[in-house]
């Protein structure tokens, strides 16, 4: 197959790019470069999306086209330019288009209104919503939920890796019951080639099915070889203590408030399993983590508690 990949220099897109040339695509990368570099051995073609004429370098015709953007006016143009010359096209969306957190177990839903405002920050589901509809429904659209592993900056996984090798007594949130979904982006990356080359269409939540956070946490200490010592801390009390959910700067990654967003992380993805998505353990995507943490000298920063944060909060606790 001749693939494109418009970015490829950066996480899911680097990890699907890296993927298909091990497959034995033909592969095109184009993006701007300035995330990263593309895996070694594909063509890369640097352009900028956001300006008429950008496809002129790109030559030929592609069987499947993989996008992850978010901005709807450079997927339209992607959409527009490249018409008569793909084969599928496949879109690597959100599990952030949906309306309704509150209920658990849901599958496929309505989406929100879709939005193309692309200067507002906070408008990311919307505009995804936008850019699914732009590509149409002939296209595979990728739901991802949350993407860990590998190469991961955001520092939601990264952090729990982080902190459950450093050892000591370690805070965490809500309870062992509370339940959490992810995906590893190699995973993710898989399926995705895999459904865009047997062209499935339509949209698809690609996660795991919900688990327990108190599983989650034992995975990880299973992968890195440690006993945790876990000290764990109710909504109240973080609520109380300005800790932030989710991510970013004092927050406790993974964790969210309820019943608000009761259903963010309890998604039933049982028909994208069924077309293929396989999850592997929490283990091994904790202890590849890891050495990739080790190998790259990435400093987790982004999301979390820092040391001290975390010690006057289990003083606090205890």
């Amino acid at each position: 197959m001749r693939t494109l990949v418009l970015g490829g220099t950066k996480f899911l897109s680097r990890e699907i790019a890296r993927q298909a040339r091990d497959r034995g695509h033909e592969v095109v990368c184009a993006a701007r470069g300035l995330a990263g570099d593309p895996p070694p051995d594909v063509e890369f073609v640097r352009v900028d999306r956001s300006e008429d004429g950008w496809l002129a370098p790109l030559e030929g015709s592609f069987d499947l086209v993989v996008d992850v953007a978010r901005h709807p006016s450079v997927v339209r143009r992607a959409v527009e330019e490249l018409a008569g010359r793909v084969g599928h096209w496949a879109f690597v969306s959100t599990c952030s288009v949906y309306a309704d957190f509150g209920e658990v177990n849901q599958k496929l839903h309505d989406p929100l209104p879709a939005d193309a405002d692309e200067n507002d920050p906070e408008n990311y589901g919307p505009a995804k919503v936008a850019c699914e509809q732009i590509v149409g429904d002939g296209a595979l659209l990728v739901r991802a939920g949350l993407i860990v592993g590998p190469e991961d900056q955001s520092d939601r996984f990264t952090y729990w890796v982080e902190r459950l090798a450093r050892g000591g007594p370690v805070l965490a949130p809500g309870s062992p019951a509370d339940s959490v979904q992810l995906v590893d982006v190699r995973d993710l990356a898989a399926w995705t080639l895999d459904a865009g080359q047997a062209g499935l269409a339509g949209p698809y939540d690609a996660i795991s099915m919900p688990f327990g956070r108190g599983e989650l946490l034992a995975g990880i200490a299973e992968g890195l070889g440690v006993e945790p010592e876990l000290v764990w801390a109710d909504q109240e009390f973080l609520t109380e203590h300005k800790v932030e959910p989710w991510m970013g700067p004092r927050s406790l990654p993974m964790w969210l408030p309820l019943p608000e967003y009761a259903g963010f992380l309890v998604r039933d993805t049982s028909a994208t399993l069924a077309a293929g998505l396989r999850i592997r353990p929490g283990a091994e995507t904790a202890r590849d983590t890891l050495t990739w943490l080790r190998d790259s000298g990435h400093t987790v920063s982004r999301s979390g508690l820092t040391p001290d944060e975390e010690a006057e909060l289990l003083r606090l606790l205890t």
